[in-house]
């Protein structure tokens, strides 16, 4: 059923005749959702119910009480569009591996699916549960268009040579997507022990998350906000989007990341819409299916096959070597991290940058390249700029604590699916961006002040 998308993760044989449980966690969707149609498929075969546990985190990371906000009222869409179907959805809090362990063994649960995810945190937690239990696991690829461990069996050094895999894969995989079925076995009667169940629009009260960033109310979250944002990009968005996208000034773009991140909406979903109805302009559309396809799945790849993929050992050997060797140059300015995120620097630009991240939960994708080179050039050591761009995004992009994320701050600060360029201090031959470059690119004084009210002194550069 639509290509190999599943694979097996524990190949064993048990006598549970307990319901198939699909452990919800990256794709939190019920519609387009290849998680729960493999589940729902080997389900039907074994005649078994099938039933869907979403785990929450105490806490996650540096998540905040807005990505959790945007989290939950997804959730909170997911559980009543799993009731039509009749399949049961539970929403734990805590532990995922106790909770997990706890539920398959009360319940003599017969099979586990589960999302691919190639973040650390969860393959370990993921890993850990294989350990506990002595049923069938699989792992479906739901987020990625390509598996991705079809795509590429290992790191790959850029997009130029992941591009002809993707490409040559794409007819194989990119279809459209079968509806799930309502279920009709009765609803099995589970024990919980002493698990919490949590009701999922309260679930939000039982977080523990810093309550300082306040969610945003400019973008609804869930599966049918995002459907409709589509279908308004591509109608009024995409004929434009080859040359709007580049031009922060501009609402060139589509805003379906978030979506993408919590797995509230499908990319193959968004890639095929796209290719349906694109139009005449087909550079908007290879320039947007370049993004949602090759650099996403670029970024899976990174991080999948690179454990390093947030420090500096996972940059490339000659991206370590320059910013070795320029590690002790001078810098001009120098900023604590307290300063960069209270947006206390020279620069307009870059505040206005950091402003609309912390107001918005979204910076402009052309600037957040450029916040993130100013991060490397304006603190004491390369760990330091990667650190405290990995903790500023995942503090306040909706997005944040994503492959993408990890991925684009490598590539800036660490040369990561890049070349050398000309060598410089501080940088080395990492590429270089400055205010200079980005006035030739947009207007940067209408940019400035939308999003602060420092007025640009030009004499600083």
């Amino acid at each position: 059923m639509g290509g190999e998308r599943g694979r097996t993760l524990k190949a064993q044989t048990t006598n549970n005749q307990g319901p198939v449980l699909y452990w919800m966690q990256r794709s939190q969707r019920i519609h387009d959702n290849w998680s729960l149609l493999y589940t729902q498929e080997y389900a039907l075969k074994h005649n078994k119910p099938l039933i869907i546990v979403f785990n929450l985190f105490h806490s996650f990371l540096d998540a905040t009480i807005r990505q959790f906000d945007f989290m939950l009222k997804g959730i909170s869409e997911t559980a009543e569009h799993a009731k039509d179907l009749n399949i049961p959805f539970y929403i734990l809090h805590g532990d995922p591996v106790s909770n997990l362990s706890s539920l398959i063994n009360q319940n003599q649960i017969s099979a586990l699916f589960t999302d691919f995810c190639p973040i650390r945190i969860i393959n370990e937690a993921k890993q850990d549960l294989i350990s506990k239990i002595e049923i069938p696991v699989f792992e479906v690829d739901s987020q990625n268009i390509v598996p991705a461990w079809i795509a590429s069996p290992k790191l790959e050094f850029g997009a130029y040579t992941l591009r002809p895999k993707i490409k040559k894969l794409l007819p194989q995989f990119l279809t459209d997507i079968p509806a799930p079925k309502a279920q009709t076995a009765p609803s099995p009667k589970l024990d919980f022990g002493t698990l919490t169940l949590l009701d999922p629009k309260t679930a939000i009260n039982h977080v523990k998350a810093d309550m300082s960033v306040l969610p945003v109310t400019w973008l609804k979250p869930g599966y049918s906000a995002a459907q409709q944002l589509l279908a308004e990009f591509i109608q009024t968005k995409l004929p434009v989007y080859s040359t709007d996208r580049n031009d922060p000034n501009l609402d060139g773009i589509s805003h379906i990341s978030p979506y993408l991140h919590f797995g509230q909406f499908s990319a193959q979903r968004v890639a095929y819409e796209i290719k349906s109805n694109s139009g005449p302009n087909t550079d908007s559309t290879d320039a947007y299916l370049e993004e949602l396809i090759v650099r996403r799945e670029l970024a899976d790849n990174y991080c999948y096959y690179n454990p390093n993929y947030d420090n500096f050992n996972g940059f490339h050997a000659w991206a370590q070597k320059t910013l070795n060797e320029h590690r002790f140059d001078k810098r001009e300015f120098t900023y604590s991290q307290e300063d960069l995120e209270q947006a206390k620097t020279h620069d307009p630009l870059w505040n206005a940058a950091q402003m609309q991240m912390v107001e918005t939960g979204k910076m402009h994708g052309f600037m957040r390249m450029y916040w993130a080179k100013k991060i490397l050039e304006w603190t004491p050591t390369p760990e330091d700029a990667q650190s405290i761009a990995i903790n500023l995004n995942d503090k306040y992009e909706l997005d944040g604590l994503d492959p993408n994320g990890y991925t684009g701050i490598a590539w800036s600060i660490g040369g990561v699916h890049d070349r050398a360029w000309g060598e410089r201090p501080v940088f080395g031959k990492i590429r270089f961006m400055n205010y200079a470059g980005c006035k030739r690119k947009f207007d940067i004084k209408a940019y400035e002040s939308k999003w602060n009210q420092n007025p640009t002194d030009e004499t600083l550069f």
